[in-house]
């Protein structure tokens, strides 16, 4: 069975680390389910919740992507979680209500900042993994399994702007990384 990824970046254009990774996914098509929930419901359309419960049994594990928006997820992943993850489907007190458990969940996302900066003594005091909690608890609560993360830093800085680093020899690099991830989850 293939692997789900589900990408949830409002403009996918002009991102340059989850447009790149799924560059990388998208030439697997064999090993990869590739979703863009914008590009599938944007401008405010509908969830289509049955289709999307059918992407989560169709296969093995599922990989949300996405970038860092204030610390969590953007908008619409959550609306996905809120509207997707629904009693008797996802959780319930009889196993036949339990459909996603057992099943392998990671996440791969691109942070804006430095990974300097999301350490306990850091800027923002917090790790990644402590950021994301409600994502871990929530597949938790289902009886899924959450793996680490896999985590670009420095997404932020441009690499046009000959004053800011250059993150292209970082981002190729992740490419390998997030192959390696995927197959890994």
């Amino acid at each position: 069975m293939k692997k789900l990824i589900i990408a949830t970046h409002p403009d996918l254009a002009a991102s340059t680390v989850n447009k790149r990774w799924l560059q990388e996914a998208q030439q697997r098509d064999s090993e990869f389910t590739v979703h863009q929930l914008y590009q599938r419901y944007g401008a405010g359309k509908a969830l289509d919740v049955a289709l999307e419960q059918a992407l989560l049994l169709e296969h093995e594990a599922v990989i949300f992507q996405f970038p860092f928006y204030w610390f969590s997820t953007p908008p619409l992943l959550k609306q996905w979680l809120d509207e997707v993850l629904l009693p008797g489907f996802a959780y319930g007190r009889q196993p036949e209500h339990r459909k996603l458990e057992g099943k392998r969940i990671g996440f791969a996302i691109s942070a804006g900042i430095r990974q300097k900066d999301y350490q306990r003594e850091g800027r923002y005091r917090h790790t990644v993994e402590e950021l994301i909690a409600p994502l871990t608890a929530t597949f938790s609560y289902v009886h899924a399994t959450s793996v680490p993360p896999f985590v670009f830093y420095g997404a932020e800085y441009d690499p046009t702007n000959p004053d800011i680093p250059d993150i292209r020899p970082a981002l190729e690099h992740s490419a390998q990384g997030y192959l390696a991830y995927l197959r890994s989850v």
